[in-house]
């Protein structure tokens, strides 16, 4: 079990029975609040997918990526007395990576919410794409505009009775595959440990840490600032207190001083080699 009371604390939200509106509030306050981060990865520390370490480190302060916040995101729906589902999907970073359900992203669906416009009931939801959906989509096929970004969900072509989502082309990603089918959280541990521990995973590579609201999203991708919505703007942030300083008041992330210490002198580094190998040198 885990404790609902504290993470809805850490939401700013009440406790309310199951609706469509709880439902919408509990995936914005996710995205606006949590942080999308890796910085447990470049901090030498290992995690693992159990919803309820997940939910206990959220509760902390502290955020994660799509097994840590869907995961313990479907621990407080199924609390809350949501019916949640658990979905085996994949995250096609470019056009030239294959699509279909690879196992690298964990998708949620909740039923048994319907309106007039969505008269299944069924409902994505997904605190863990960064950049991604601010707030649940009806699991019906369409576009859907959400801030300054736009969304295509359809059926997926990858993986037959599956759903894809088509992200916004100035996303981080190309697009989403997911089966229909339940899955359990063990079906992501192997993909969970390669993410977090092979030098080829983008998560080992770049330290990356993003959050969404309704205008648009904030990402730090090693020392680069980025704020992507209805303007663009790109700032560097080559001094230690300036960088910790933007975590601390964009993303709500505030690291400890040993964590500083460890961090700082890895993303100088990081940031250095990746002048030295771009045109940005």
């Amino acid at each position: 079990m885990i404790n609902v009371d504290a993470y809805l604390r850490r939401l700013g939200l009440p406790r309310e029975p199951p609706s469509v509106a709880g439902l919408f509030a509990l995936q914005r306050a996710h995205v606006e609040r949590v942080p999308y981060e890796t910085t447990e990865i470049w901090l030498g520390r290992a995690t693992t997918v159990d919803p309820r370490e997940s939910a206990s480190r959220i509760v902390s302060g502290r955020g994660g990526y799509c097994f840590h916040l869907n995961g313990a995101l479907s621990a407080l729906l199924s609390g809350l007395g949501y019916a949640v589902t658990r979905h085996y999907g994949g995250v096609q970073g470019s056009a030239a990576d294959a699509a279909g359900a690879r196992g690298n992203h964990l998708v949620l669906t909740v039923d048994g919410l319907p309106t007039e416009e969505n008269p299944s009931g069924e409902w994505l939801v997904d605190a863990g794409l960064g950049d991604a959906i601010h707030a649940p989509l009806p699991l019906l096929e369409g576009v859907y505009e959400q801030g300054p970004f736009t969304y295509r969900l359809r059926p997926s072509e990858a993986e037959p009775g599956g759903w894809r989502l088509d992200h916004d082309p100035r996303g981080s990603f190309v697009g989403m595959d997911f089966r229909k089918v339940p899955a359990e959280m063990t079906a992501f541990e192997s993909e969970h440990v390669r993410l977090s521990t092979s030098p080829e995973s983008g998560f080992v590579r770049v330290l990356a840490i993003q959050r969404r609201d309704a205008t648009g999203v904030d990402t730090v991708r090693g020392l680069v600032l980025t704020r992507v919505g209805a303007d663009s703007t790109s700032t560097t942030l080559d001094r230690e207190e300036d960088y910790f300083a933007a975590l601390a008041d964009v993303f709500d992330l505030h690291l400890t001083g040993e964590e500083r210490s460890i961090l700082w002198p890895k993303l100088v580094e990081s940031h250095e080699k990746w002048l030295a190998t771009s045109d940005n040198g």
